[in-house]
């Protein structure tokens, strides 16, 4: 009786959490999963709409756009993004990585050099926010943000809807910060 009854409990509340968490998850997308990195030098988001790009624009006097989705002419949110920019007079840069594989070593530091040298404050984002933009976030905040590694490393957490299980796609973000370390020579 004892073992039904705390069955029925630990189910439930399972249930409660993944309710839980799919509400939070679903209520990240709806708000544009727009976050401040670091105040006055970085921002991500998911795929902005042009409304909400040049509402973060005015709001935060972003400078740069860094689209890890790539280049996609003849797709509205791509146009969009690209008009607003040019309308707002801030640059547009295309940085194409796909968080279902592995970024190297190499394209990470051509990351890490972009956002180094891109006008600040920066808005970056993928199409979710949440994995390829993750592992931005991360790089940024520990090589020029002067934040700590391991602080760097919550920007890569379901707190941003970024869920690191070994064999799904965007695994392959944590995959990529975990190389990168080491050839940074810090401790994973």
């Amino acid at each position: 009786m004892k073992k039904k009854r705390l069955a029925r409990r630990l189910g439930a509340a399972t249930g409660v959490l993944a309710v839980s968490s799919g509400i939070y998850l679903g209520g990240l997308q709806v708000s544009g999963n727009f976050h401040e990195v670091k105040a006055g030098e970085l921002y991500r988001s998911a795929q902005p709409s042009a409304s909400a790009l040049s509402n973060y624009i005015d709001r935060h006097g972003i400078r740069t756009v860094i689209n890890l989705r790539g280049a996609s002419p003849g797709r509205s949110w791509y146009d969009d993004e690209v008009n607003v920019s040019a309308v707002k007079g801030i640059k547009h840069i295309d940085f194409p990585m796909s968080d279902r594989t592995i970024l190297s070593p190499e394209r990470s530091m051509e990351l890490l050099a972009l956002m180094r040298d891109a006008p600040k404050p920066i808005l970056i984002h993928c199409k979710a926010g949440a994995d390829r933009t993750g592992l931005a976030s991360v790089i940024y905040l520990q090589q020029l943000g002067g934040i700590d590694e391991e602080t760097a490393e919550w920007q890569l957490s379901p707190l941003y809807g970024h869920v690191a299980l070994p064999g799904i796609g965007p695994y392959a973000m944590d995959t990529s910060w975990e190389d990168l370390e080491k050839v940074l020579g810090l401790d994973s």
